[in-house]
């Protein structure tokens, strides 16, 4: 086996190694997600600004408005973890306007603009680092100092997730999509984006109510809420120039780069989650194209497994 063939074979099987590292710090959850396992979905509409129009031709980012499901989770991969022992939350949207092909394209985002690593091996390191460091009975800040120590390109990221505040709900928070991905216009030319959602108002929870708040408090707020009146989010892009990574997630675009409304979310109702929903980032739809992020491709692999396996009931 000479060494490109060897490096594809461990590249197709690290996802499956990844997915059984978090069953062995988790446990096995039959149904569930392996990563963001508990979350409650939502069904809302977007309505496109316009301003995209000539960057990208894809359908769901040109004038008329279309319906979407949107899931919000924690990132922990016990659905039993409470809210407040889950820093990061997700925001997953799907379009419900496919393209010619089928694909309706989906924008996942997390509650931190970077990633701990730029590649899926790191990761799965940091993952088993992780899981030793919990074993020895270290707190939470511990883990973090200990990871730090060890993974020290890793600073921005774990140094944002050590400082972030309980949300007052899933809606109050910003999202980022973290990757970037490229628009394609009707020529072909190729422009590198990054995703943010910003809510219409934010807010964070006072330490002294978050020491009381139940489980699934982020559940009920979300619940309440919508029983009155709808939440929003308006899709900020920001725009990439040419020597902006697109292929490291692990760092910032400069906070100079330019940045363009999108369109505005509005979530109106809690919905069953659909049977099958996979979000998928790479699941972007024609006019939209996957940057060679390696932890972007690799995520799809690793939720095919995830969606595989729950399929399965396993």
């Amino acid at each position: 086996m000479d060494f490109q063939e060897e490096t594809t074979t461990f590249s197709n099987r690290l996802p499956v190694r990844f997915i059984n590292t978090i069953e062995e710090i988790a446990g096995t959850h039959p149904g569930q997600r392996r990563a963001h396992a508990r979350g409650i979905c939502a069904k809302g509409v977007f309505t496109p600004s316009g301003r995209t129009i000539g960057m990208t031709f894809a359908a769901h980012l040109q004038q008329e408005p279309c319906e979407a499901v949107i899931r919000f989770s924690n990132s922990a991969p016990d659905p039993a973890t409470s809210d407040l022992m889950s820093p990061v939350k997700g925001m997953a949207v799907e379009f419900q306007r496919p393209d010619r092909h089928g694909v309706k394209p989906v924008i996942v985002a997390a509650t931190i603009p970077v990633f701990v690593t730029r590649t899926p091996e790191s990761f799965h390191e940091m993952m088993i680092a992780a899981r030793d460091l919990a074993k020895q009975g270290h707190s939470f800040k511990e883990r973090i100092n200990g990871l730090l120590h060890l993974f020290p390109h890793a600073g921005k990221a774990l140094t944002l997730l050590d400082d972030i505040k309980p949300p007052a709900s899933f809606v109050s928070i910003p999202y980022y999509s973290v990757h970037a991905f490229y628009f394609v216009d009707e020529s072909g030319t190729k422009r590198a984006v990054k995703y943010e959602w910003v809510p219409d108002a934010e807010a964070h929870m006072p330490l002294i109510k978050a020491a009381v708040s139940s489980k699934d408090y982020l559940e009920d707020e979300l619940r309440e809420r919508l029983n009155s009146s709808p939440a929003g989010f308006t899709l900020k892009l920001t725009l990439g120039e040419e020597g902006d990574s697109v292929d490291d997630c692990s760092v910032s675009w400069p906070s100079e780069r330019e940045t363009i409304e999108a369109g505005h979310l509005s979530i109106q109702q809690l919905i069953e989650e659909p049977d099958g929903l996979l979000m998928d980032p790479t699941a972007t739809g024609e006019g939209i194209e996957v940057t060679p992020d390696p932890i972007l491709l690799f995520r799809h692999d690793a939720y095919a497994e995830s969606y595989r396996r729950r399929q399965e009931g396993c």
